[in-house]
């Protein structure tokens, strides 16, 4: 190990080989003592000092199971992106001794495509990261909002083990609003061969009497009933086809699905959580998640933007529908940063969570390049200014990048406070693309001279998010 940083939590044995993570520099290597069959590298010391390559990850997870991602069902769990490939260590640091179930890889379709990395890429870096940790339980992989069955193939070849199918281009916004005529005719054009239903059988289901759930009465009326499946029976459909696809392509292997509409106009109703929860779970789809569109404004790295009270009177009604069917789990999307509605959440919803976050790890990244390289983050700064009206254009944010502090009139110790303002936090986070584009590589170096510091503030900032979910939010 001569010239080698060993990571002492990475070195585990198994059936008389070693196993270690150790780094010379910026570049890490595995380090084979015994066994080496099917590893590529140099030999040295006894050892196979081998590259963090796809081939040698492949290898590892053939001789350690633990490092496959696996299906969590509905565990309380927390999904964790990592736009760099770096910060699954500070995530392992957060998550220990938490018993909220991890997912390390995440990354949506969108994101790999701004960023240029595959799902393999991403599925590697994750492991990578397990392995310096010594992390040994469950955990998952995300395929994160799915729109095309042309999506699914990558995925699944990395081994994927949760999939987060997004039908938002096919919900009806407007049926929030429609006439009741215009809902019947929308109704009657939906594609009733592949629900394989009919509106007559749906109106027995739904309408033939009050359902009684726990704390809560629902009576669909006709226009409740029209309306949601005006809304969504559309997005079901689709959701329909992409399992089909999925199940096939998965031959047998066990999965997770969920089903988010998080990204869309209009709230979904307790009618209409209760309409796609019924609908997708009675199709028999592996449903461990759902979605639903909150009241309120949830947008990228802040906090909840709205009034609670009324945020907290439909997460009851949510919650009551999660607890009736008790077969998948209330998932956040947009999740990070949104403290002042996680107690909320933990306590109606209890140990049936999951909560998605992305780009709250790039941001702690560059809080780390703000109080190390001043010159790096002006510039970062300053291109995100030139980039956010066209990096902007996926999101629903209420940025004013006027408000943002002009470089000139900022000194460097201001800087790392610019990851506490508002209309900083999101000209940051959405130009994260462009910047990456950029600066990448000046980026990527930094934060590996300061790992352990970007761990840190990882550690300290995701502490804070799963606090209220430990113990099923009775922590």
């Amino acid at each position: 190990m001569t010239g080698l940083k060993q990571y002492p939590q990475s070195t585990v044995e198994q059936d008389g080989t070693t196993y270690t993570l150790a780094r010379a520099g910026r570049e890490k290597k595995l380090c084979v003592h015994g066994d080496a069959a099917g590893f590529r590298g140099e030999p040295a010391n006894g050892m196979l000092l081998c590259p963090l390559t796809a081939e040698n990850a492949n290898a590892l997870r053939g001789r350690l199971p633990w490092l496959t991602p696996v299906p969590l069902g509905v565990k309380t769990s927390f999904g964790f992106g990592d736009r760099l490939g770096a910060a699954t260590p500070g995530h392992v640091r957060s998550v220990q001794g938490t018993a909220i179930a991890p997912i390390f890889a995440q990354q949506s379709v969108r994101e790999n495509d701004r960023i240029g990395r595959t799902p393999q890429q991403v599925m590697d870096d994750a492991m990578w990261g397990v392995v310096q940790m010594g992390w040994c339980a469950p955990w998952g992989a995300d395929a994160d909002h799915v729109k095309l069955v042309s999506d699914l193939p990558a995925f699944v070849a990395a081994g994927y083990t949760f999939y987060t199918i997004d039908p938002s281009d096919h919900v009806d916004n407007d049926a929030e609003t429609d006439s009741l005529e215009t809902l019947r005719a929308k109704v009657d054009s939906l594609p009733w061969e592949r629900l394989d239903t009919d509106l007559a059988a749906l109106k027995a289901d739904y309408l033939a009497a009050p359902i009684a759930l726990a704390g809560l009465t629902l009576t669909f009326s006709e226009e409740s009933l029209l309306r949601a499946l005006a809304k969504y029976g559309r997005a079901i459909v689709h959701t329909l086809d992409i399992a089909a696809a999925l199940d096939a392509q998965m031959q047998g292997a066990a999965y997770d699905l969920e089903m988010s509409v998080d990204e869309t106009e209009t709230p979904t109703s307790i009618y209409e959580h209760y309409f796609m929860a019924h609908e997708l779970l009675r199709r028999d789809l592996p449903v461990v998640s759902l979605a639903p569109r909150f009241v309120g404004k949830f947008q990228k790295g802040v906090d909840y933007i709205g009034d609670t009270a009324p945020f907290e009177q439909e997460l009851v009604k949510h919650a009551a529908i999660l607890k009736h069917f008790d077969a998948y789990k209330l998932s956040v999307h947009t999740g990070s940063d949104k403290f002042s509605i996680y107690p909320l959440v933990a306590r109606h919803a209890e140990d049936r969570v999951h909560v998605k976050t992305a780009g709250t790890s790039y941001l702690e990244a560059l809080r780390v390049i703000a109080d190390r390289d001043t010159a790096l983050f002006r510039r970062i700064l300053d291109y995100s200014r030139e980039k956010f009206e066209t990096d902007r254009k996926s999101y629903f944010l209420d940025c004013e990048p006027d408000k943002v502090p002009a470089n000139a009139d900022l000194h460097d110790g201001d800087l790392p406070d610019l990851l506490e303002q508002f209309d900083a936090r999101q000209l940051l986070h959405v130009t994260f693309g462009s910047n990456l584009d950029r600066f990448g590589t000046e980026i990527h170096a930094l934060i590996a001279d300061h790992e352990d510091a970007y761990q840190e503030v990882l550690n300290t900032h995701f502490s804070r998010h799963l606090a209220p979910f430990v113990n099923g939010g009775f922590s």
